[in-house]
């Protein structure tokens, strides 16, 4: 029997081996979030990592079999690689038949010598160029590789540090750019079956590769230490985070002293007596 290209492997390890903790899950999320619809041009941001990559791989799928016709561009920016870092992802995206485009960026170098917050002023920047190329190429949305432990270290992160509940939602419209909406189809998926999907393949993927991350001066900061938080959680729960997860579904504003909705602020105590005297 001829042996399967690379790609063929992939695609097929997609919806073969990892069919229920991947490819069934990837569906899960862009049925009950809506995430693409009839006529959707989605940009599907590459950055050269495993999750992007996989990210790819199940869009590109799904678009050639779904009943609900849409088109895909798959984008790369190119922050400011190093050329052997450039290559890399090259070689990952004709291997697996994901046709690039790139385009060039100084992020690298603009956040370099960055003190404060420099990896969400990264983050930052890289949003607003992807949504600008995505709608240079008549696209409507952008598909971001997030992930299932993306979503639960930034909720319990948000908490921590940021003194808020919050997290990463699977959608979300742009308030800079009119008529684009971000997507996170990963939104279900658990890195642990990313890492395994890739070791599986034998594929080797761009991981950080910012001028910080060059010099050695990238510890991980508070997600690295999140990370190792919810390993401590599972340890002692093993659903631990997936009913993380599922509590930022299950929100009982009945049970909470103060909320945010829309920028103003709401309490508890708004209208509490009038409620316990029966008038309201």
């Amino acid at each position: 029997m001829k042996e399967l290209s690379k790609q063929t492997a992939v695609e097929r390890s997609i919806i073969k081996k990892y069919k229920k903790p991947i490819w069934h899950r990837f569906i899960g999320a862009c049925k009950d979030y809506r995430l693409v619809g009839e006529g959707d041009r989605v940009a599907v941001c590459v950055s050269g990592g495993k999750d992007s990559f996989l990210l790819a791989k199940c869009m590109q799928h799904l678009q050639r079999h779904s009943d609900v016709p849409f088109e895909v561009k798959f984008l790369c920016m190119d922050p400011g690689y190093r050329p052997e870092n450039r290559a890399l992802i090259e070689r990952n995206a004709a291997a697996l038949g994901i046709p690039l485009t790139f385009f060039e960026t100084d992020i690298f170098d603009s956040v370099a010598n960055v003190d404060k917050s420099p990896c969400y002023l990264c983050a930052r920047m890289r949003r607003g160029y992807l949504y600008k190329n995505a709608q240079a190429l008549g696209c409507n949305k952008i598909a971001l590789g997030h992930h299932f432990d993306d979503v639960v270290e930034t909720a319990l992160m948000s908490m921590i540090w940021g003194a808020e509940c919050k997290t990463m939602l699977p959608k979300l419209k742009s308030e800079n750019y009119p008529g684009m909406e971000l997507i996170r189809p990963l939104y279900y998926v658990r890195e642990a079956d990313i890492l395994a999907w890739k070791r599986y393949n034998g594929l080797e993927f761009l991981q950080c590769a910012c001028r910080r991350t060059e010099r050695g001066e990238d510890s991980g900061g508070a997600r690295a230490e999140t990370k190792r938080l919810v390993r401590l959680l599972r340890e002692m729960h093993p659903q631990a985070d997936y009913n993380i997860f599922r509590s930022l579904h299950n929100v009982n504003l009945n049970m909470l002293p103060g909320w945010t909705k829309d920028g103003e602020a709401h309490s508890f105590l708004d209208g509490y007596d009038a409620a316990q005297s029966g008038e309201e």
